[in-house]
């Protein structure tokens, strides 16, 4: 089979870049089981409910759903385990101090295959009040309408 290049999304998580100011990224491995891998691979995972906890000297990426594999025995995974997150010691020690400061988190954004190799994204965020997220959605409107009007006057000055 040949290598895949290339990336190829699998889940991403919409509600955190909704619910949070995203201040940092990183791209995490992930230490994952071969049933894990085979229901990835099928593009079934949720990253809703997903946080980090660093723990000591190691990221563990926590509720994140990748559902039991429909062809797996014995050896299938549990949906929702803790799953390790392979960082370098300085972003984790980054992270680490980082996200003790009052409000901040550390949240998965996307998760997907890099060149055949499972991948998070994850961010530091700061949570947002609930104004600045009516703030974002009417700002993310107000764009809408400016594309829309200007594309309709494209539209009119070709005919």
């Amino acid at each position: 089979m040949a290598k895949e290049k290339g990336r190829k999304l699998i889940a991403q998580n919409k509600k955190a870049r909704h619910d949070y100011q995203i201040l940092d990224t990183y791209e995490a491995g992930l230490v994952l089981s071969g049933t894990e891998v085979k229901s990835l691979r099928q593009g079934r995972a949720s990253l809703v409910d997903g946080f980090v906890q660093l723990d000591g000297q190691e990221a563990w990426l926590h509720n994140v759903h990748v559902p039991e594999y429909s062809q797996g025995t014995w050896t299938n995974h549990s949906a929702r385990r803790k799953r390790k997150l392979l960082l370098h010691r300085v972003e984790i020690d980054k992270l680490e101090s980082k996200s003790q400061e009052t409000g901040h988190t550390i949240v998965p954004l996307a998760l997907y295959f890099k060149d055949g190799r499972a991948k998070v994204e994850i961010a530091l965020a700061r949570g947002k009040k609930e104004y600045d997220k009516r703030q974002t959605l009417r700002e993310k409107q107000d764009r809408r309408e400016a594309e829309r009007t200007i594309s309709a006057i494209r539209r009119k000055q070709r005919a």
